[in-house]
């Protein structure tokens, strides 16, 4: 009777070990997984980080450049009005001088711009029947005798009557014939004159300080 041969058996479970490798590899999977993430994460970190300062850092510049053209433009704004105080500071010491020598020039010759009036008037006064001088009472005699003499060079025929007024100041006249007249005032003047400026520096935003 021969014997049975024995079969050989590995005393080895190798559902378990194929188990193990299986947990393993999944373990090192897992964990280059986590790394990736981390890495990735960090990445995107910097990323955002580099862009956020980028956008922190152009939100500054732009906040500073807006304040310099404030700055700037105020700058501007008071250069402005330097210059436009000094026009009207500049016209106001003009008009002032101007007065004070009109002043003086009518104290020292109260009749110049009258006569000058005269003879301008008489060019064009041919055939007129009479002509009127109305003047300071003191300067009436005076102003006669230059009328007369301008009426022998001028040609006119007319009658000459010259009367006193009170209400004239010296300097000043009105000269009236049949269908017109001319009067020479100089507070009218200077008004007028004011009103000018006034218009001048409104047109240019210009306020107009007190006439020193």
């Amino acid at each position: 009777m021969s014997a049975q041969p024995v079969r050989f058996t590995f005393d080895v479970d190798m559902g378990s070990r194929s188990s193990e490798r299986k947990s393993s590899l999944s373990d090192n999977a897992l964990a280059e997984l986590l790394a990736e993430a981390r890495r990735e994460a960090h990445a995107a970190g910097l990323a955002e980080g580099e862009r956020t300062a980028t956008a922190r850092a152009e939100k500054q510049v732009a906040t500073a450049a807006e304040a310099l053209a404030g700055k700037v433009a105020a700058m501007a704004a008071t250069i402005d009005d330097a210059k436009k105080q000094s026009v009207a500071e500049a016209v106001n010491l003009a008009l002032s001088i101007a007065r004070k020598l009109a002043g003086r020039m009518i104290a020292a010759q109260p009749t110049a711009e009258i006569e000058a009036l005269i003879a301008d008037c008489l060019q064009s006064l041919e055939g007129v029947p009479h002509l009127v001088i109305r003047c300071e009472p003191m300067l009436a005699d005076r102003v006669r005798d230059i009328a007369t003499g301008k009426m022998t060079h001028s040609g006119f025929t007319g009658r000459l009557i010259v009367l006193g007024d009170p209400d004239i100041a010296i300097g000043d006249a009105r000269l009236e014939w049949a269908d017109g007249g001319v009067v020479r005032d100089i507070r009218q003047l200077s008004a007028d004159i004011d009103a000018s400026i006034t218009e001048y520096f409104a047109a240019r935003g210009i306020t107009r300080a007190e006439e020193t």
